[in-house]
């Protein structure tokens, strides 16, 4: 099933367990696979601002390749 990047936005995270992760704020594509590769939970500039932005964006995104379910709400399996 196809999901328009827009869709996305906005959209609230949850574990399988139920714990809250946050909200996508952006959205990192990887155009080479043709793939959405992570859901960022913040705006894409405050990464590229941090001191350390391997580290932020370990502690501010969920990888794609985690997500299970795309509805009104995202769930996302095992971190």
């Amino acid at each position: 099933m196809a999901i328009l990047l827009s869709e996305l936005y906005g959209k609230e995270i949850i574990s399988n367990s139920g714990k809250r992760i946050g909200v996508v704020e952006d959205v990192i594509v990887d155009f080479e696979e043709g793939k959405v590769a992570n859901l960022l939970l913040v705006k894409s500039d405050q990464l590229v601002r941090s001191q350390n932005t391997r580290q932020a964006l370990a502690k501010n995104s969920v990888r794609y390749d985690k997500v299970k379910s795309v509805a009104e709400t995202i769930i996302v399996g095992a971190l």
